[in-house]
């Protein structure tokens, strides 16, 4: 079993309370719109990180980190893209990476919100944990955290981290 913490569109602030949230997890997901490296050296420092680059992340992110990324843990297939668009609509370079990687789990961010929803075309899980940080439209700032299991998606929760505009102790 591998735990895993996920979150998205930080856009330079990472919350405090992520690190009591994601302290038992094995690994961390960023699904891009990171802000700059010193929210990846936190993590990174904390729990092993997985990333991609978002749309607002700048030359020194993207020569860090990739704009898809594909892995296997557990048997389970994961796709981790940013701007991957909705399900069922997806823009056609994430299609082709859909058609062509086939995997369990696709992880994207962007829309600032949160989905976790089966995709049956594709036979994968949509997961998208909305927004971390405080800049967007988002109301709350949200993370997700679950487990992968001989192949399989399990026990995903919400977490909410307080109001997006509110800078909460």
């Amino acid at each position: 079993m591998t735990r895993i913490g996920i979150l998205s569109d930080t856009h330079n602030f990472l919350d405090e309370k992520i690190f009591d949230y994601f302290k038992n997890v094995d690994e961390i997901w960023h699904a891009g719109d990171i802000g700059t490296n010193a929210i990846t050296d936190k993590l990174r420092a904390f729990k092993p990180l997985r990333a991609v680059y978002g749309n607002i992340d700048g030359a020194t992110l993207r020569t860090e980190f990739q704009e898809d990324l594909v892995f296997t843990i557990d048997n389970c297939k994961i796709l981790i893209t940013h701007i991957a668009g909705a399900v069922g609509v997806y823009n056609q370079r994430v299609r082709d990476l859909l058609k062509k990687e086939q995997p369990t789990i696709l992880v994207c961010g962007h829309s600032h919100i949160v989905k976790v929803m089966k995709d049956t075309k594709f036979n994968l899980l949509h997961i998208n944990p909305g927004a971390a940080g405080i800049h967007g439209f988002h109301k709350v700032k949200t993370i997700l955290r679950f487990e992968i299991e001989n192949g399989k998606p399990q026990h995903m929760e919400l977490i909410e981290l307080g109001l997006r505009g509110k800078l909460e102790v």
